[in-house]
C-alpha cells in the first residue's frame, strides 16, 4: 500500500496488511480442513425447533446474491520475478468483471511486477490476461482478458456515498486461494483514510473514503468485491487491519466513487490524473482553534505547509507560519483553514481529501471557502494533476 499527501495517523499497534497477493512457494504446507460431519450431527439432533421465516428469507436472499454475482469475481494468478521473500514466484489475488469486452478490476498490488496474469473464471476457465492501466495512489488496476468464447457476466455498481454504518455488507473473493468464498457482516465504519502506498519515495498520499467491514477478509480476497445487500459492489476489498495477519474482524474497502472515477481512464488512457490542490492540512481541533483565537467549536482543515509551484500557491492560500505549544508539543497555526470545498461543509482534513477525490477532476475550478486571521472568504483554485508517487 502506498500514503498520500496529506498526512494521517494510524494506530502503531494495528499493522495494515496487504490482503491480496499469496506468496506461492513450492514449499508451502497444505492445510487439511477438519472434518464437522459430527459436529453438525449433534448440533442437528439438539435443534428441534421450526426455523423462523425470516431465516430463510435472509438465506435466500444471500444465496440469491451469491448465484447471480459469484460468475462475475475471478480468480486471478500471477507469475513474479522469484525474490527472497517469494522464491516460488507466484501470487494470488482476486477480481471482477467490469464489462462485456474483457476488461477486469483488481488491485494494483495484485497485479504489481507480474511477468505473466492468468485469469480463472468460477467455472474454470482459465485465460491469460495483459495489463490495461494501473494506478498506485488508488491500488487500481484493469487487466484485459479476450472476451471471444466467454461468457462475462460484469458487476452492478452501487454509489458508495450512500453506504451507511450498520448495512449489510458481502464479500466474494479467493482467500487464500480458495475460489467463490462468500463471507457476510456489517459496515462497521465509513469515511476512513488509508496509505495509498508505504513504499513510496516521493509524496505522500493516502486512499480516502475508505469503507470498514467485519465481514471476514483474508489473503486472497483483495481484488474482490464487497457488495450491498442487493448484490451491487460498494467496494473491492483491499486490505486487513490485522496483529496476526489474518482476518481480525476489520476489512478495508476502496469506495466505488473511486472506483468510478478511476477505472474508466484505466481503461481509455491506461493512467488516471488525481486532482491536485497542493497542501498538507491537519483537522482544526479546540486547542489548535483557541491558539488562533477562533471558537472552541470551529471545525475545518488547517493548512499547515502550501506546496511551491502548485494550485493552492498560485491561488494565494497560505500555510501555517508560527508554532504553539500545547501540552508540552509545538503545532502548527495560523495558517488558513478551508471550512467548505464547493459549498460542502469541510469538518476535517479527512472531508478535505474526500471531497477532492470524489468530485475534483484536473483543470477543474473549485470555490474553497477559509478563514483567514478569523474572517472568512472565498478563494477560487484551479486544480492540477497530481505529482507521480
Amino acid at each position: 500500500m502506498k500514503t498520500k499527501f496529506v498526512f494521517i495517523t494510524i494506530l502503531a499497534m494495528i499493522i495494515v496488511a496487504l490482503t491480496g497477493c499469496i506468496a506461492i512457494s513450492p514449499t508451502t504446507e497444505t492445510v487439511s480442513p477438519t472434518r464437522l460431519e459430527n459436529t453438525t450431527s449433534v448440533a442437528a439432533s439438539a435443534y428441534s425447533g421450526a426455523v423462523p421465516d425470516s431465516i430463510h428469507s435472509f438465506e435466500s436472499t444471500i444465496e440469491e446474491i451469491y448465484n447471480r454475482v459469484n460468475p462475475s469475481v475471478v480468480n486471478i494468478q500471477v507469475v513474479l520475478t522469484p525474490s527472497a521473500s517469494n522464491p516460488g514466484g507466484g501470487a494470488l489475488g482476486s477480481g471482477f468483471v467490469w464489462d462485456n469486452q474483457g476488461d477486469i478490476v483488481t488491485n494494483n498490488h495484485v497485479i504489481n511486477g507480474a511477468t505473466r496474469i492468468t485469469v480463472v473464471f468460477y467455472d474454470g476457465t482459465t485465460v491469460d490476461a495483459k495489463l490495461v492501466g494501473a494506478d498506485s495512489d488508488s491500488d487500481l488496476a484493469v487487466i484485459k482478458v479476450d472476451p471471444n468464447g466467454l461468457t462475462l457476466q460484469p458487476v452492478t455498481v452501487a454509489d458508495s456515498a450512500l453506504v451507511k454504518v450498520g448495512q449489510l455488507a458481502i464479500a466474494i473473493g479467493n482467500p487464500f486461494g480458495l475460489q467463490g468464498t462468500m463471507t457476510e457482516g456489517f459496515v462497521s465504519g465509513v469515511g476512513r483514510l488509508l496509505p495509498a502506498n508505504q513504499n513510496t519515495l516521493g509524496p505522500n498520499y493516502s486512499i480516502p473514503d475508505i469503507i470498514q467491514t467485519d465481514a471476514a477478509i483474508n489473503p486472497g480476497n483483495s481484488g474482490g468485491v464487497l457488495l450491498d445487500d442487493t448484490g451491487a459492489l460498494i467496494g473491492i476489498t483491499q486490505s486487513i487491519a490485522t496483529t496476526s495477519g489474518t482476518s481480525s474482524g476489520v476489512g478495508f474497502a476502496i469506495p466505488s466513487a473511486i472506483i468510478k472515477q478511476v477505472v474508466p481512464a484505466l481503461i481509455s488512457t491506461g493512467h488516471y490524473d488525481h486532482p491536485y490542490l497542493g497542501v498538507s492540512v491537519a483537522t482544526l481541533n479546540p486547542d489548535i482553534a483557541g491558539a488562533m483565537k477562533l471558537p472552541a467549536n470551529q471545525h475545518g482543515a488547517l493548512i499547515n505547509t502550501v506546496t511551491a509551484g502548485g494550485p493552492a500557491e498560485k491561488a494565494g492560500l497560505r500555510g501555517s507560519g508560527t508554532k504553539a505549544t500545547i501540552a508540552g508539543t509545538q503545532v502548527n497555526v495560523g495558517g488558513d483553514v478551508i471550512t467548505a470545498y464547493n459549498g460542502q461543509t469541510v469538518k476535517s482534513s479527512d472531508d478535505l481529501i474526500t471531497f477532492l477525490a470524489r468530485s475534483g477532476s484536473v483543470g477543474q475550478t473549485a470555490t474553497l471557502t477559509i478563514l483567514r486571521d478569523g474572517k472568512e472568504m472565498q478563494i477560487k483554485v484551479t486544480l492540477a494533476a497530481r505529482p507521480n508517487s
